[in-house]
């Protein structure tokens, strides 16, 4: 760990008309300069003494009148901070944490004098900012009913986002200019006229709604618009209390883009002492087969969460190394319309036909893990009343990963998934899980904003338009620049359950639906969609005609010692290297969109002085994800870190890497 160092600078009373405020980043490369004008209180930022934000307003309007309207920055103070902490699991163990802040006490004018705080905290690679409500006689608690905080750009960037009215975050981006975004959810990706991109997102949701963005008169002005509960109002508060961190990226790269840790860097450090029982791993499931309509999920003559199908799974886990099992479809409810009513779940009552004892014995006794399946069709109030005695059931069997869901629109038929509402409900689960020394896999989430750095037993979450999309898309499926897209747009607010590897590429369901990708891309995305539990998607029986590329799914890790980005563009290509926490071996994926091309790849990221055994998957000669998906070419060679490699990647393709130390 490297030292902790603190340094305080005196506080600043300002004295002057404008009452101006100015932090920089430790490089000095960005600049925030705060001021005052007309009894409101906004915000610059430049980098390299080039603006990026003009004067953005902060503000709110509370549910008695205005906060924010009649205010004057009466003292700004500095402090700065440098060090560093290692996270549990992780794309890297080290995250450097050094930045400066700046915070502004503001107060109004008259009436009832009410303050806050807007603290501004700075890293060499963007800036946070975030109110807080210091406890005081004319503010306990209030009401939320609009938040004015303002990102205002200086051009008519491009951007690439999702609708806010997108169920759980399942949708394709796009790219759009930002004076023409109607509401979009966050996080907001942008290229600049000049070529720096950005993204805009939040940091530690808390007690909080969730923030999303909308461009004001077609300008280039975007404001925040929280969720609202179904009554209007948008956020239940009580001082002392803080907002969400509202973070800026600022990157000289796509890929630098993704090397960010600042979203981490502004969340708390963990609350769960003892990490031991928290390990990512990869594994398989009962779960593509009822996409295929070869299973059910309720109980019948295809019931796919049988004793004897689960254990089948359980031995293939165990032959090729997989961490665990997901098994869906176990519990008594799904026989209901399940989207409607969820309430009819019950989380510790198994179908007849899954003896859920004897197969969590079954498979200790083979080193793999039952992963637990929680869907509660949105029925958060049902599932809540059941969750410790269900938690305490899986404890008592050994289940330590339990994935949730929430398919319907709405939690209990009123609520949005991204309200203050959905936002309490999702936190308790985390923290209940935490007691019980259980790891949570969240479907149909909120979307993530760095909080598995305080819970890491959060490891992952859904809130992407994954792979399943591939099985039941009446529109044919996630096109082929879909997961060239998502790193650099969901793949910023936190790790995503995509489910890579497929390795059939038939759709008896709906022929003309499919995986569009070759299945040496398949391989690739194990690497570059990061995730620290991630399922193998397919059907094991798909996996068995195709040992040879099947042997890449079976070695590649989910956890990181370090990860570096040799190529990167947004919807075009991407490469990503990952070396293995537990040993010196690296990984690598590439992939490309619907286009073939060819990269050059350097491979300095290698440790210098040794050489690597190189095993590559690359797609073969005849390969493309439209006309022949399957070929895959293998080949080894040895290589050092001054070695460069030719990557050809076929359409919609990709290539893999193991490289081993010798």
């Amino acid at each position: 760990m490297k030292p902790i160092v603190y340094v305080l600078i005196l506080a600043l009373p300002l004295f002057s008309c404008t009452h101006k405020g100015r932090v920089t980043s430790p490089d000095q490369s960005i600049a925030i300069q705060a001021g005052e004008e007309n009894g409101r209180i906004f915000y610059t930022v430049s980098k390299n003494g080039k603006t990026l934000l003009d004067k953005s307003f902060l503000g709110f309007l509370l549910k008695d009148g205005p906060l924010g309207e009649d205010v004057a920055i009466t003292e700004v103070s500095h402090t700065s901070f440098s060090g560093s902490w290692d996270q549990t699991w992780g794309e890297e163990i080290v995250v450097d944490n050094t930045y400066n802040q700046m915070t502004l006490q503001v107060a109004e004018k008259s009436g009832l004098k009410r303050r806050f705080d807007v603290v501004f905290r700075v890293f060499d690679d963007g800036f946070g900012f975030r109110y807080e409500f210091p406890k005081q006689p004319g503010l306990n608690e209030f009401v939320i009913m609009d938040e004015y905080t303002e990102f205002n750009f200086t051009g008519k960037h491009k951007a690439w986002s999702i609708p806010y009215g997108a169920n759980y975050y399942e949708a394709l981006y796009e790219p759009h200019p930002i004076n023409e975004l109607d509401t979009v959810c966050t996080p907001l990706t942008i290229e600049t006229d000049d070529g720096l991109y950005l993204a805009v997102h939040e940091a530690n949701l808390t007690d909080y709604a969730a923030m999303n963005l909308v461009a004001e008169k077609g300008t280039p002005n975007l404001h925040v618009y929280l969720t609202p509960w179904s009554t209007g109002e948008k956020v239940f508060m009580q001082a002392p209390g803080t907002t969400p961190w509202r973070t800026l990226i600022i990157a000289d790269t796509p890929g630098d883009l993704l090397l960010s840790r600042l979203m981490l860097n502004l969340n708390e450090p963990s609350k769960i002492e003892d990490t031991s029982w928290i390990k990512p791993g990869r594994y398989i499931g009962i779960w593509w087969g009822m996409h295929m309509n070869a299973y059910t999920w309720h109980i019948g003559p295809k019931h796919g969460a049988t004793t004897e199908n689960t254990k089948r799974y359980i031995d293939f886990a165990a032959k090729h190394g997989f961490s665990g099992v997901l098994v869906e479809g176990w519990n008594t409810g799904w026989e209901n319309d399940w989207t409607k009513e969820g309430d009819k779940f019950s989380f510790t009552q198994a179908y007849p036909d899954f003896d859920i004892d004897g197969i969590t014995a079954y498979a200790a006794e083979r080193g793999v893990k039952l992963i637990g399946h929680h869907e509660t069709g949105g029925a958060t109030l049902n599932y809540e009343r059941q969750l410790d005695s269900a938690f305490a059931m899986y404890q008592r069997l050994g289940v330590n990963v339990v994935k949730t869901g929430y398919v319907s629109p709405l939690l209990d038929g009123k609520e949005r998934h991204s309200s203050q509402y959905g936002v309490r409900h999702y936190r308790k689960v985390i923290e209940t899980a935490a007691n019980y020394h259980i790891m949570i896999d969240n479907h149909e989430p909120v979307m993530p904003t760095g909080l598995q750095r305080t819970y890491p037993n959060l490891m992952t979450q859904e809130g992407v338009r994954g792979q399943e999309w591939d099985a039941w898309d009446a529109a044919g499926g996630n096109p082929p620049d879909h997961t060239t897209l998502i790193p650099f747009t969901r793949g910023l607010a936190g790790p995503m359950d995509f489910t890579p590897g497929t390795f059939s590429f038939e759709n008896p369901v709906l022929p003309d639906t499919r995986v569009k990708t070759t299945l040496a891309k398949q391989l690739a995305l194990a690497v570059v969609l990061y995730s620290p539990l991630q399922m193998a998607s397919d059907m094991i029986e798909h996996y068995e005609p195709y040992p040879a590329p099947f042997e890449f799914i079976t070695s590649c890790p989910t956890n990181w010692a370090k990860t570096v980005i040799p190529h990167a563009k947004i919807g075009e290509y991407l490469t990503v290297a990952r070396k293995d926490r537990e040993s010196d071996d690296w990984y690598l994926g590439s992939i490309t969109n619907g286009k073939s091309r060819n990269l050059s790849l350097s491979l300095d990221f290698l440790d210098k002085g040794f050489t690597y055994r190189a095993k590559v998957f690359k797609d073969g000669a005849s390969a493309s994800y439209d006309t022949d998906p399957y070929p895959v070419a293998i080949e080894e060679l040895d290589v050092t870190s001054t070695t460069t490699l030719d990557l050809q990647l076929a359409a919609g393709g990709g290539t893999a890497i193991i490289f081993s130390r010798l």
